[in-house]
């Protein structure tokens, strides 16, 4: 069992809506910056690490989302993923790129947004049509839910999420040059290049399924599951517990260890320091008046 610790609720400074962040979906680290997204907001979540203070909101999207659960949950853009992008042409400091989940059709969007050169980002958002990027994905699984991105060895890696219906996880990977000259618009929608399934045991008879993914330096990655009592890829469930899990760089999954406090993680970033992980994972409480939690966790790196 992994031992996390709750380190602050993630409550926004917000001049209408709501005060805090609930369904945290995606999370990405860049020095003290942390950026999130969540399910079921227009807008990405900035906070501080080292302040324990009201974040931020950053437009992502137009418009506003109904404030009716069922008619909010119709309507979202249910951006699941946020991924860290490195340099690239027109982006010499990276950027960050939302992922609709894929799961219906109006969660077919993505935003990408340029950093700064402190890792910090003030220009507005580009909206990106996941439609054609997702077709081939669409005609594999027929449940796609996207639930986490990366970029690692050369690839731009995506996580499709299993369920109790078909509890298959997936590691979706395609080519980052042809990813990225998609991005700026200056090539093709890129394909994917390579798949591998990965079955991640359960909690309590319930299949731990992927809901984010990180990079780590060498070229293996973590990720964040969580047991979801749900057999489709749109209801919510009850939630067993969660998990974190290592994969090598050649692909071998070395451990899923159960989290000691039972919630739905479903964001995860890594830095690693003195041979030690330093997680950071968020929370989706399922529950709008709850506001999200921001975890902490320490692995241990395993020795050749």
């Amino acid at each position: 069992m992994l031992v996390a610790k709750a380190l602050r609720e993630l409550h926004v400074s917000c001049p209408s809506g709501r005060e805090h962040v609930s369904a945290a979906s995606g999370l990405v680290r860049v020095g003290d910056r942390l950026f999130v997204v969540a399910d079921d907001e227009n807008s990405l979540g900035m906070f501080n690490l080292e302040r324990d203070e009201a974040g931020t909101l950053m437009r992502l999207f137009p418009g506003e989302l109904p404030s009716a659960p069922k008619a909010r949950k119709a309507a979202k853009p249910d951006l699941e993923s946020l991924a860290l992008l490195p340099a690239f042409a027109s982006f010499p400091y990276g950027a960050l790129l939302a992922l609709g989940s894929g799961s219906r059709k109006q969660r077919q969007r993505g935003a990408l947004l340029p950093l700064g050169a402190d890792g910090s980002s003030s220009e507005a958002a580009k909206e990106i049509d996941l439609t054609d990027f997702y077709s081939p994905l669409r005609a594999k699984y027929d449940q796609l839910n996207i639930e986490g991105a990366f970029v690692g060895k050369d690839q731009f890696f995506l996580l499709q999420r299993g369920n109790q219906t078909g509890p298959e996880n997936a590691l979706i990977g395609f080519d980052w040059t042809q990813t990225e000259e998609w991005l700026r618009g200056v090539g093709p929608v890129p394909r994917p290049m390579s798949s591998k399934t990965f079955n991640l045991g359960d909690i309590d008879g319930v299949p731990l399924c992927f809901t984010d993914g990180a990079v780590l330096p060498d070229g293996g990655w973590v990720f964040c599951a969580a047991a979801e009592a749900t057999s489709d890829n749109y209801a919510d469930g009850p939630c067993r517990g969660s998990a974190v899990g290592v994969v090598t760089a050649d692909g071998q999954l070395q451990a899923v260890m159960p989290l000691s406090l039972k919630c739905k993680t479903e964001g995860i970033a890594v830095t690693v320091e003195d041979g030690r992980m330093q997680l950071l994972m968020v929370t989706d409480a399922d529950d709008p008046d709850s506001a999200a939690l921001l975890l902490a966790a320490t692995l241990e790196l395993a020795r050749p």
